[in-house]
C-alpha cells in the first residue's frame, strides 16, 4: 500500500477513470458499461461534487453483492408514444440507463419539439447535472425530477425522523457562450453523500443541517449512519420539503416507478427520474432565449459582490471553476480511498494492481473549502 497522510491522495483524472473502470469490470460489467460508470463518477469529482463521485464505488460493490444492482442490463421501453417515453432500467447501472434515456429523449425532442421521458427502476443515476449537460450539449432545455428508493435519510418539515431521501431537482439551459445554466440540487440541506464525505474526513456539518436519532439537532455526521440513524433537514423549511414531495411523486409514480413508504433492507439505490426536454428551435424561441438569457446572466453577474465574495456566480459556474482547479489531479480523502481499494479487492482486483493503475500521490492538505459550500477553490476563481 502507498503511505498516505491523514488527508488522502491525489489522482490524475485519466488514471482515476482507468482505476474505476477496472473495478467495475471486475464486477462483471462490459467495457462500455464500465467506461460510462467511470466517466460519470470522475466527472462528479471534477465538478467538485465528491458526494456523487468515486466514493460511491464501495456502495455499488455492496449492492452488487446483495443483488440490488445488476450488470450489463438493457434499457426496456415500456411505453413509446412518440414524444412520450416510459422506460425501465432493470436495476442496471444508472450511468448507462440515464445516458441511454437522455439519448432517446434528445432524439424525440429534436423530432417533435418536446419529449417527456420517464425512467423507472434504475440503479443510482449519480449527479443529475450530468444528464442536463447531455441535453444542453444538444441545444435542448431540460427539467429533471428524481426520487430515491433507499434507506430514508431526510425528515419532513416538522418531523423528527427520516421519511424520504434527498430527491434532487435539476434544470439545464443551453447558453450561446457554450456554458449552460445548470441548476442541480438536493432538496435536503445537503446531499447524503456530502454527509458521508464529512464523516470520512472527520469533519462536522453546519448547524441546522442534521437531526440525531432522537430528533434533536446535531452537527455530527456520524448521527446519520448510526443504528437507529438520524436525518437531514429539508432546505428552506416547508419550501424544500414541498419540492421534495413533488420530486417523490413526479419522479417516482408519474415516471412509472415507486414512491418510498417503507425502509428497504438492501443497499441498492434505486432512482426514478421524470425528464421534460424542450427544443427551443422547434418552439421558435431559440434566438430570443439566447439573447435574453445572456443579457440576464451579464446583468446578474455585474452585481457588486458582498464582503468575502469575489464575484457573483450563476448556477453552473462553480462546476466549471472546479473542473479547472482539478484538471491535473483530484483529491480523495484517506478513508474514502481505502474504501475504494477494499471494494476493488472484494471483486478480485488486488490493491497492488489498483495502485499501479491509479498511481496516487500523497496529499498533505486538500485545497479549497468544505464540499457542501459549492464554492470552488480560490486558485480557480476569475
Amino acid at each position: 500500500m502507498i503511505e498516505t497522510t491523514s488527508s488522502g491522495v491525489l489522482v490524475a483524472p485519466a488514471a482515476l477513470r482507468a482505476a474505476v473502470r477496472a473495478i467495475i469490470e471486475c464486477g462483471g460489467s462490459g467495457e462500455r458499461e464500465a467506461a460510462l460508470v467511470a466517466e460519470q463518477l470522475v466527472e462528479a469529482n471534477l465538478t467538485g461534487h465528491d458526494s456523487h463521485g468515486v466514493g460511491m464505488v464501495p456502495r455499488y460493490v455492496e449492492a452488487l453483492a446483495e443483488g440490488g444492482l445488476r450488470v450489463n442490463q438493457q434499457l426496456r421501453v415500456v411505453t413509446d408514444a412518440g414524444a412520450l417515453l416510459m422506460l425501465d432500467g432493470n436495476c442496471g447501472y444508472g450511468q448507462v440507463m440515464a445516458f441511454e434515456a437522455m439519448d432517446l429523449g434528445i432524439e424525440r425532442a429534436t423530432a417533435h419539439g418536446v419529449a417527456v421521458v420517464g425512467l423507472a427502476n434504475s440503479h443510482h443515476v449519480g449527479r443529475i447535472g450530468h444528464w442536463a449537460e447531455q441535453c444542453a450539449a444538444a441545444g435542448l432545455v431540460s427539467i429533471h425530477f428524481v426520487n430515491v428508493i433507499s434507506r430514508p435519510v431526510v425528515a419532513p418539515f416538522g418531523g423528527r425522523d427520516a421519511r424520504f431521501v434527498t430527491n434532487p431537482f435539476c434544470v439545464g439551459i443551453p447558453m450561446p457562450n457554450g456554458e449552460p445554466f445548470l441548476l442541480d440540487f438536493a432538496t435536503s440541506r445537503i446531499a447524503m453523500g456530502k454527509v458521508r464525505v464529512a464523516f470520512n474526513k472527520g469533519e462536522q456539518v453546519k448547524p441546522d443541517t442534521l437531526l440525531d436519532a432522537r430528533g434533536e439537532p446535531t452537527c455530527d455526521p456520524a448521527a446519520l449512519f448510526a443504528d437507529p440513524g438520524g436525518a437531514i433537514l429539508a432546505f428552506g423549511e416547508h419550501k424544500g420539503y414541498g419540492m421534495a414531495v413533488a420530486c417523490e411523486i413526479l419522479g417516482g409514480a408519474l415516471a412509472g416507478g415507486l414512491t418510498l413508504h417503507d425502509r428497504p433492507s438492501h443497499s441498492a439505490i434505486i432512482n426514478n427520474m421524470l425528464t421534460f426536454i424542450v427544443d427551443p428551435r422547434r418552439l421558435g424561441t431559440a434566438d430570443r432565449l439566447a439573447q435574453e438569457a445572456m443579457a440576464f446572466a451579464d446583468w446578474v453577474r455585474a452585481s457588486p459582490p458582498m464582503a468575502g465574495v469575489d464575484h457573483v456566480r450563476l448556477a453552473g459556474d462553480p462546476e466549471r471553476e472546479w473542473r479547472a482547479a482539478r484538471a491535473a489531479a483530484i483529491p480523495i480523502d484517506s478513508t474514502t480511498w481505502q474504501q475504494i481499494v477494499d471494494a476493488g479487492e472484494q471483486l478480485g482486483l488486488s490493491s497492488a494492481e489498483l495502485l499501479r493503475i491509479a498511481a496516487p500521490r500523497p496529499l498533505a492538505a486538500v485545497a479549497g473549502p468544505p464540499q457542501d459550500s459549492g464554492v470552488p477553490p480560490r486558485a480557480a476563481r476569475a
